[in-house]
């Protein structure tokens, strides 16, 4: 009985563990993609456009909205 449960809480913490890195991996990636599909859109949407500006943009308004 007592096994069981060690091994329980071993894998809770394991999977804890792993859990978290792959968050800290995984964050960037999906900023990316999220700046990537803003500056699209924005692409999109205007017939004229400062490509470094919007980039600029986007990327702030999604760091602020993250915080």
């Amino acid at each position: 009985m007592n096994k069981k449960i060690l091994n329980y809480i071993i894998f809770i913490i394991i999977a804890t563990i792993l859990l978290y890195f792959a968050r800290n991996n995984y964050r960037e990636f999906n900023i990316n993609k999220a700046i990537s599909a803003c500056i699209l859109a924005k692409t999109q949407t205007s017939d004229n456009f400062d490509k470094d500006l919007v980039k600029k943009k986007c990327e702030e308004d999604i760091k602020k909205s993250l915080n």
